[in-house]
Formats: C-alpha cells, sequence, structure tokens
C-alpha cells in the first residue's frame, strides 16, 4: 500500500529539468545584464568627467602676501635673503681637569659662576706628591752636603801637588811621588764635578715635584662662566678615563657666536661681512643684529650643506652657548635715506604652495576659472612661510595642496 502511495506522488511532480533551449536563454540574460552594468558604470563616469571639465578640479587657493617693509637698510625678516637654523656655541671653552689620577678634596665653584683667569677651581689631594716634594728637597741637601765635602778635599790636595810639583822641577822627589799626588789631585776635582752632577740632578727633581704639587691645584684659564660642574670632594678623577676625567666646564661667554649649516644651492647668498640677525627660539620677539664671520670652504656631503659662523654685534648675559637660533641673511642694498622705509620685494606664500627645485620653484596661479604654471626664484623660507623674490605678485592667488592633477591651462574650481 505504501509502495502504491508513493508511485502516484512521483507521478504528480513537475519535472522541472531545463531545456538545452531555456538553458542558453538563460546564458543571454546573464551577458545582457553585465553589459547592461558596464554601460551605465560608463555613463556615469562620463557625466562625472564631464561636470569635472565643466566645474573644474577643485582646488584650495590662498593669496600671496607682500612683504613687510625694511626700515633703514635695516633688521626686519622682510629685507631677508636667506634664512637658516643653527646653535650657539662658544669659541672658546675648556673641560677643566687634572693631569693624572688624584682624588678631590674640595670643589670651590658652582654652576653658572664667573671666574676670572687664575682663579682656585678644586683642589686634589697632594700628600703623596708632598711627599715626594719633602723627599726632592732631603735629597738637595745631601748631595750639597757631598758637594762641599768633595770641594773641601780638592782645595787639601791642591797645595800638596803643587808643592810636589816644584819639588819634581828641582830634583827632590822621584816622579813616582809626584804622579801620587797628581792622581789624588786629580780624583778630588773630579769628585767635586760629579757632586756639582748630583746637586743639579736633585735640584731638578724638586722642581718636577714642585710642578706635580702646583698640578693639585686647578684653576681657571681664562675668564669666564662655569657651566658644567661634574666632580665632587672625594671623587677620582683623571683624563685617562672616559666620563670621569673633568672637574668643570669653563666657557668664555664674550666668545659666544652661531653656527649655521646653510644649503649649497643657496651658499652664493651669503659672504662674509655681510649683515645679519639672529632670533633665538627662546626669545622670538628679539632680533639681534649680527655679522657674517666667515663661509667655512668645505662642504658636508651627506646634507649638502655649507658651514657658516656668524657673530654677534651685541653682547648679552641672556644669550647662552647651545641655544637654538635662527638666521636671517640681509642683502646689501643700501637704504634710500636713513631712517626711511622701503617696500620689501617679492610675496610670502605658504611653503605648501610652491614646488621647490633648488633655487628655483614652481607654483600654479588661479586666473579666473583657469590656472597658470609659473617658474618663480625662491628666497628664504622661514616660520612665516616663503618668501617669493620674483615671478608673483602680492595679491595674487594661487594653488595650494597637492597639485599632481593640474596642468598649465587647467580649469579649476576654488574649494573651502
Amino acid at each position: 500500500m505504501v509502495d502504491d502511495k508513493a508511485a502516484l506522488l512521483d507521478q504528480l511532480r513537475i519535472d522541472r529539468t531545463p531545456t538545452p533551449r531555456q538553458q542558453g536563454a538563460d546564458r543571454w540574460r546573464g551577458w545582457l545584464i553585465g553589459i547592461s552594468v558596464v554601460v551605465v558604470v560608463a555613463v556615469a563616469a562620463g557625466i562625472w568627467v564631464f561636470a569635472a571639465a565643466r566645474d573644474g578640479i577643485a582646488v584650495h587657493a590662498v593669496v600671496a602676501k607682500a612683504l613687510a617693509a625694511r626700515v633703514g637698510g635695516g633688521t626686519a625678516t622682510g629685507g631677508s635673503l636667506l634664512d637658516a637654523s643653527g646653535y650657539v656655541v662658544a669659541l672658546r671653552e675648556a673641560t677643566v681637569s687634572a693631569k693624572g689620577i688624584y682624588k678631590v678634596v674640595e670643589v670651590l665653584v658652582q654652576e653658572g659662576q664667573s671666574v676670572k683667569q687664575g682663579q682656585v677651581i678644586a683642589k686634589l689631594d697632594d700628600t703623596n706628591v708632598q711627599a715626594a716634594l719633602e723627599h726632592a728637597k732631603a735629597q738637595v741637601k745631601q748631595v750639597g752636603a757631598a758637594l762641599a765635602a768633595a770641594k773641601m778635599a780638592a782645595a787639601d790636595a791642591q797645595p800638596i801637588f803643587l808643592r810636589n810639583q816644584k819639588q819634581l822641577s828641582e830634583g827632590l822627589i822621584s816622579p813616582e811621588i809626584f804622579d801620587a799626588s797628581k792622581a789624588s789631585y786629580d780624583a778630588a776635582q773630579t769628585a767635586t764635578l760629579v757632586a756639582e752632577g748630583n746637586l743639579a740632578v736633585a735640584k731638578a727633581n724638586v722642581d718636577v715635584n714642585q710642578r706635580y704639587q702646583d698640578d693639585t691645584i686647578i684653576k681657571a684659564p681664562f675668564d669666564g662662566v662655569v657651566t658644567v660642574k661634574s666632580a665632587q670632594p672625594g671623587q677620582i678623577v683623571s683624563p685617562q678615563f672616559s666620563g670621569g676625567g673633568g672637574i668643570a666646564k669653563v666657557v668664555d661667554m664674550d666668545s659666544l657666536e652661531v653656527d649655521v649649516d646653510v644649503s649649497e644651492n643657496f651658499i652664493t647668498r651669503v659672504h662674509p661681512r655681510q649683515a645679519a640677525t639672529i632670533t633665538l627660539n627662546a626669545y622670538p620677539d628679539w632680533q639681534i643684529p649680527a655679522e657674517v664671520i666667515a663661509v667655512i670652504p668645505a662642504a658636508d656631503r651627506a646634507k649638502a650643506t655649507v658651514k657658516v659662523r656668524i657673530g654677534f654685534k651685541q653682547k648679552d648675559s641672556r644669550v647662552v652657548p647651545e641655544m637654538g637660533a635662527r638666521v636671517a641673511f640681509l642683502d646689501d642694498a643700501p637704504p634710500s635715506r636713513a631712517g626711511a622705509s622701503s617696500p620689501a620685494s617679492g610675496a610670502l606664500v605658504p611653503p605648501e604652495a610652491v614646488q621647490t627645485d633648488g633655487d628655483a620653484g614652481t607654483v600654479f596661479v588661479i586666473n579666473g576659472s583657469l590656472v597658470e604654471r609659473r617658474t618663480v626664484r625662491l628666497g628664504a623660507r622661514s616660520a612665516d612661510g616663503q618668501i617669493i623674490l620674483t615671478g608673483l605678485q602680492p595679491g595674487e592667488s594661487l594653488v595650494v595642496g597637492d597639485t599632481s592633477r593640474l596642468r598649465d591651462g587647467s580649469r579649476v574650481r576654488i574649494v573651502q
């Protein structure tokens, strides 16, 4: 009975196996759908490209600013031909240390204290040196006594030698007796000379030990300020051991200058005795008059820079070694009249608006809805922006940011 019901149900099922004709129709339907999708995407892309071409490439714009006026040939940043960063360094500084291995007994200075040349900075343990000095002095006394005895013996032998010499000439004594007296006399003279040499050696030994004694008193080599105190009483110091040799560091504050690295692409703008201004990172509103001391005739291959030394024209206690500094190298154009203000040529723009290539650069100037690719001559770059010396006027608008999609004559659309 169950088998009959199953057979009846199988007869009632609908056969849904696709025929070859239906399979072909399904494949064509899939191809048509895929082609339709591609066409729709292409049309959308075309519409987007057309809209972009019509409305322009979206860009950000910035207006070139005029440089600040330069007063009296001046010291304002607007008169700068080139800016460079560096550090304050001391031309004369010394790490004062011991000449040998000593124990520190006393340190008489503190960090920040001014010292004069010859002033005692520290005292070292001199017990061994003092003992050696006393021993050398005792040797001098001993050798001096030996010299006195030798001179006395020579003085006693001289009249005997002279008497025997006279008696020999008169035939009163034999040559053998004369030779014996002469040998005694010569020995006494030689002993005197040896004693004098020993005394000179002993005195020299005293001088050596006296210098060792003097070396235990550490003095300032020149006028300056103690910037580092690296030893304490009881510490062993020696210049032979790394990390433990120094007692104090003295810096001559009158020898401070600024050393900067200038790109070799711009080194032609710098020359000795050129006017400059120094701005310390610690005092950004304080411009210090300065002058180029020298351009070091050697380049750093790794950094492609040349070292330039700049000297301060005004001394100030606020300037200390290792301070960060920014130097503005000024042009040499004389002012039209004393105290007059002369407008600075060129324009100031954000660095992101310029594609630099050495001493030149490229900007895209906006003229209406189109851009113009323009080559400009670059000036200094500072915290305020990039100075354009020629090729761009203040008030002109230019593209800032990504310019990889732009070409000369491209249509643009300014966005905020």
